[in-house]
């Protein structure tokens, strides 16, 4: 296991994942990008991160399906998952029905981001 990851940010768009990456880095996250969900799995559970934020669609294999295999894994199914979506709707339906702690929509605010994130897991070291 490799140590030292707090977020595992799983989001294909290069331009979302520089922010999400420049917003939680500069409060003090240390944070890791994978830009594809076909071995998403793999890459969580070598990192064992406090938290993975997930984009919805992914190439390879999409967000819900990843946080499916995610929720099934005995080893890391209680990781806290922050959902991401372009497609419109924040509320908890549908996605957090799968599992998901909290669903953001896309584009996001650069506060609301940081204030789950610092919900989901406390204040950086």
């Amino acid at each position: 296991m490799v140590s030292g990851t707090d977020i595992l940010l799983i989001e294909d768009e290069p331009n979302i994942a520089e922010a999400v990456r420049f917003i939680l880095t500069r409060d003090g996250w240390r944070l890791d990008h994978w830009s594809e969900g076909g071995q998403a799995l793999a890459r969580i559970t070598q990192l064992r991160p406090r938290l993975v934020i997930l984009d919805v669609m992914l190439p390879a294999q999409s967000g819900l399906e990843v946080l499916a295999a995610l929720r099934a894994h005995p080893d890391i199914a209680a990781t806290p998952v922050l959902m991401l979506t372009a497609r419109g709707s924040t509320g908890r339906g549908a996605i957090t029905a799968e599992g998901a702690d909290r669903v953001m929509a896309k584009p996001f605010d650069n506060d609301d981001l940081r204030r789950a994130v610092s919900e989901m897991l406390g204040q950086p070291a």
